[in-house]
């Protein structure tokens, strides 16, 4: 099956679909966080450093970084909270932007093989982010819309994902170094959503054979409950092929999730990481044998 393999300078992680699933701390990201940006723009990067830090205690096996701050200068930027983020974890990076030259300025600081994200469908973006992975040995994201937009006809998505595939090979990129992030979109708004993604994720599996990954509180925007949504989502995205996704590793909800995936698909031997995070000191077998014989007194009882 595919691997893709991400690096530091001294760690690797392997995206694959016979690996455990990999989270991408989304975090580090001044979109909607004003008190990030300010500070980031000014060059104040505690905050930076701090939710890098909560972020692989709390789980995360990479993490995002992202400086895309309005009239900052976000080559610098970027390239500044790579370093500063190397120098405190030896997780591997995500080097997140929509401007290339910002991508060049991370690439060329970047200690290890970077995960570029992203690129699109659209041919300048292709003709332009193609290359720079290329030099720099990256992987990258490919993220399936194009000129037109972002279609809600999953078949169009995957043929924009297959596209960019072809093209990265084209460019001399192996497909084990194209991480394809189909969309998912708002089940709030579009009902057939998650049965959408489920599809288009086992096509991505079974027909291209790539590496998957996704915004995954996207699927639960606007709608109450959304960790609970998110937990039901990710379990049932990772059973259809999900082998990655950016998302808050802060949020216990999604990361039991993640683990109890990891268990039901087989890659928590012997449930080792599922016990070791859930056991105490009354748990265990004997715990839930309890409960059952509970459940059946309470069966017996007449009701009142």
């Amino acid at each position: 099956m595919t691997e893709t393999v991400i690096s530091s300078a001294s760690k690797e992680v392997v995206i694959g679909f016979d690996r455990p699933f990999t989270v991408i701390g989304e975090r580090i990201n001044p979109s909607g966080r004003k008190l990030l940006a300010e500070e980031m723009k000014a060059g104040d990067y505690s905050r930076v450093a701090a939710d890098a830090l909560a972020q692989v205690a709390a789980g995360a096996h990479m993490l995002d970084v992202n400086a895309g701050i309005p009239l900052a200068d976000e080559p610098r930027i970027l390239a500044e909270v790579i370093q500063l983020v190397q120098g405190l974890t030896d997780v591997p990076l995500a080097i997140d932007s929509s401007i290339v030259a910002a991508l060049e300025a991370g690439l060329s600081v970047y200690q290890g093989k970077a995960l570029v994200n992203s690129v699109t469908g659209e041919e300048e973006r292709l003709e332009t982010v193609l290359p720079l992975v290329k030099k720099h040995g990256a992987a990258v994201v490919a993220i399936s819309n194009d000129e037109t937009g972002i279609s809600e006809d999953p078949d169009v998505r995957f043929a924009i994902a297959k596209k960019i595939v072809e093209r990265a090979e084209d460019h001399g990129i192996p497909r084990g170094d194209v991480v394809v992030d189909p969309l998912v979109m708002p089940v709030g708004a579009i009902g057939q959503a998650g049965r959408q993604a489920m599809a288009i994720l086992r096509r991505l599996r079974e027909e291209l054979g790539v590496n998957t990954t996704c915004g995954a509180s996207n699927f639960s925007f606007g709608l109450p409950n959304r960790h609970g949504l998110n937990w039901s989502f990710l379990a049932m995205a990772i059973g259809s092929g999900l082998t990655s996704a950016i998302t808050n590793p802060l949020h216990a909800e999604e990361m039991s999730a993640v683990m109890g995936a990891n268990v039901v698909m087989g890659h928590d031997a012997n449930c080792a990481e599922w016990i070791g995070k859930f056991r105490d000191s009354g748990g265990g077998a004997t715990g839930a044998t309890s409960g059952r014989r509970g459940g059946r007194k309470g069966r017996r009882a007449p009701a009142q």
